[in-house]
């Protein structure tokens, strides 16, 4: 599996009550999408950015991080043979992405995720 990006997902208790910090303060000025419950706030100058989130609405628990591979279906299977623990089954959400959830040793639960391929 090949790690493409690293997304910090930060629990707000609403997204637009942490817009102004976020957005003003932080300089995170580009908002990537805003799905009502995650928002991704990026910086225009450098592209660094977070995903701000209230509650994931499609799994049980909400992600600490979200990790872009490569191959989701193959991360799954090895996530599965290794005997990990599986928070949310791998699924291709509504919104473009196929994820699932897995909890490391220490508890944090991590989205590993890939964009959908594109259909001609």
């Amino acid at each position: 599996m090949k790690v493409h990006e690293v997304i910090a997902d930060i629990h707000v208790s609403d997204l637009e009550g942490a817009r102004d910090f976020y957005e003003g303060f932080l300089g995170l000025g580009t908002e990537e999408f805003n799905l009502g419950w995650v928002a991704r706030f990026t910086s225009p100058e450098t592209g660094a950015h977070v995903q701000l989130v209230t509650e994931d609405a499609a799994a049980p628990e909400s992600p600490v991080v979200s990790i872009k591979v490569d191959d989701v279906d193959a991360a799954f299977a090895e996530a599965v043979g290794r005997g990990l623990d599986i928070v949310h089954p791998l699924t291709t959400e509504p919104w473009g992405v196929r994820r699932f959830f897995v909890r490391d040793p220490d508890g944090n639960v991590i989205n590993i995720a890939a964009h959908r391929e594109p259909v001609d």
